[in-house]
């Protein structure tokens, strides 16, 4: 699920102010935050099994209808013009298209979507730019023109190359479709990640491996390998499939992990890049940083002075394409309070296997890093985590028990 933020929000009344340019909150003037934008396509061919994002089978209840990308685009730029007095000024360091299955889109959307992006934004002349593809939608001619459009990265979604095992996870595509999307995305892009799954219905080791080695064959520049979890109110939550044992899934990741040591830096929990193809996006969440996010269900998290706030947009397309109109794209929002701020630095900056320097906690928070002591003596006697002069980072412990680390850091801990 590389790219989308996903923080959970609650109601507050938004106050107009804005920023001052990569100001960060709290009375003292620190370090500049980077910005980055998301931007939510909420639209599949159809709803898989294991997902809980906010996506929408359009064939239902479309009666055949085209996609409404054109009102679609119109409405992610006005979202874009009325959240800019919260940015003002502010440099974009990267975009990431996400969904939803962004690969639907045409490439004149896209054109005229990052035409007008660029419009209304400080985007860095070498800013990454994401977009994310089902290898059922798209075709040479369609890869070509993303990139002529300026998408200079593309993350595929493979999950797997075994037809039997995309069948299970509800996949548009199957295997020789996947090795085709990919033999395409390397012509025209220099950087690609590739979204594989492990823990499958009915996977074995030898088939998790099989699936790793057929995607190695590519040399792609960057990897993310994920097991497969049930979580609520999908389809799989109330049709559960078998999936195999606990200990069967440590051992995929760990021989996954020990295949790609040689050739790629492991540097976040699930992702694993060749050295500076690091997806730049995904690297400013795990360090705090900031993000807009336009387009239905989308989440932000902004600096302001004084405080962190955090958004989230309309979640049903039709009432986003409506509240827009209306000039009230954002459903939810509320600030961070300071006792909060930890555990939400850390739940980001503790997914990083290589740690962080502890002064970008004071950087991100405006707290002063005494203000977690305890929390890092408790975690450190529990050897969950270590501390090298200023610099954090978890243990192989800490990293496989990560929930456990990170209650530590949780208001009534701390």
């Amino acid at each position: 699920m590389t790219g989308r933020p996903t923080r959970p929000v609650i109601p507050l009344h938004l106050q107009a102010h804005s920023a001052s340019p990569d100001q960060v909150s709290g009375s003292r003037h620190l370090a500049p935050v980077p910005l980055a934008l998301y931007v939510h396509f909420p639209w599949c061919l159809q709803k898989c099994p294991y997902c809980d994002f906010n996506s929408h089978a359009w064939p239902a209840g479309s009666g055949g209808s085209a996609l409404p990308e054109q009102d679609y685009v119109a409405a992610l730029l006005t979202d874009l013009e009325q959240a800019l007095p919260l940015i003002w000024g502010r440099r974009v360091d990267s975009i990431f298209f996400g969904g939803g299955t962004p690969s639907l889109l045409s490439a004149a959307a896209v054109e005229t979507l990052l035409g007008g992006l660029r419009s209304r934004l400080r985007l860095l002349p070498n800013a990454e730019i994401t977009l994310e593809a089902n290898p059922g939608t798209v075709d040479a001619a369609k890869f070509a023109a993303y990139r002529a459009a300026g998408v200079n990265r593309l993350s595929l979604g493979i999950q797997s190359f075994a037809d039997e095992q995309l069948l299970a996870l509800g996949r548009i595509h199957n295997g020789e479709q996947a090795r085709r999307a990919i033999e395409t995305a390397a012509l025209h892009f220099d950087n690609f990640n590739l979204d594989l799954m492990y823990g499958l219905p009915g996977q074995t080791l030898d088939q998790a491996m099989a699936d790793l080695r057929t995607a190695l064959a590519y040399a792609p520049p960057h990897l993310s390998c994920y097991q497969l979890t049930i979580e609520p109110n999908t389809a799989f939550a109330a049709r559960p499939p078998e999936l195999p044992e606990a200990d069967a899934c440590a051992d995929m990741q760990d021989a996954i992990e020990g295949e790609l040591a040689a050739a790629y830096v492991h540097y976040e929990t699930s992702a694993f890049a060749r050295r500076g193809k690091e997806c730049r996006h995904n690297l400013n969440y795990w360090h705090f940083g900031d993000y807009l996010g336009i387009g239905a269900g989308a989440h932000s998290k902004l600096t302001l002075p004084e405080r962190i706030l955090r958004q989230m947009r309309w979640k049903q397309p039709q009432t986003y394409l409506a509240r827009v109109a209306a000039g009230k794209s954002v459903q939810e929002e509320h600030a961070i309070s300071p006792a909060d701020l930890p555990v939400e630095f850390m739940m980001n900056a503790l997914r990083l296997l290589g740690g962080f320097e502890a002064q970008l906690f004071e950087a991100r928070t405006g707290q002063p890093l005494t203000q977690i002591a305890a929390a890092l003596q408790h975690a450190e006697r529990a050897e969950l985590l270590e501390r090298n002069g200023w610099h954090i980072a978890p243990t192989d412990r800490g990293r496989r028990f990560l929930n456990r680390l990170l209650a530590a850091f949780l208001p009534s801990q701390a």
